[in-house]
């Protein structure tokens, strides 16, 4: 029986992630993010595995799961030696972004930083409330403006129609 040959390690892995930002005077810079140690990586994985275990337990933890403090010292942990560049140079939103997709990328991978990214939002889960209204209320918005509108009532009070049952699911229903 003979043995598999394995490619050198470092010719599937990423080593570094490079990440446009504008910066607070307005120039997008390109930070390299290095990988973390292997201390931290393993610190990182404790951490977050510790919150999507409260997470997953579907209901919120009665205290945060890192107090300030500790929420800095994950990102210090993930952005390792761009963390006092880039403290000193973004904003919160763009530097906690770049601290997450960098959180994404060491716990999983560089397609769902990418991901995380793009949108924003944490992959695989859905869009939060705010998103999710702004979409309902542009798609009732649009279908509203595409279709005659019915009659107004003028008693205050609903039409003596019965509701469709949401049993039948498209089915005609026999009197």
């Amino acid at each position: 029986m003979s043995g598999g040959t394995f490619e050198a390690l470092d010719a599937f892995l990423d080593d570094y992630l490079d990440l446009p930002v504008k910066g607070r005077d307005g120039q997008t810079r390109v930070y390299r993010i290095e990988e973390p140690s292997a201390e931290d990586g393993i610190r990182i994985e404790r951490i977050t595995s510790l919150a999507a275990r409260l997470a997953a337990g579907g209901k919120a933890p009665d205290a945060p799961v890192l107090n300030d403090e500790e929420e800095l010292d994950l990102y210090r942990m993930c952005l390792g030696d761009a963390y006092e560049q880039l403290r000193k140079e973004l904003k919160w939103g763009a530097f906690k972004h770049v601290a997450l997709t960098v959180m994404f990328w060491v716990t999983t991978d560089k397609e769902t930083a990418e991901q995380f990214w793009r949108t924003g939002q944490q992959p695989g889960k859905a869009p939060n409330r705010e998103t999710r209204r702004q979409a309902s209320h542009a798609s009732s918005a649009s279908a509203a403006a595409s279709t005659t509108p019915s009659p107004a009532s003028t008693s205050g009070t609903r039409a003596a129609s019965r509701r469709r049952s949401k049993g039948g699911r498209g089915k005609a229903r026999q009197s």
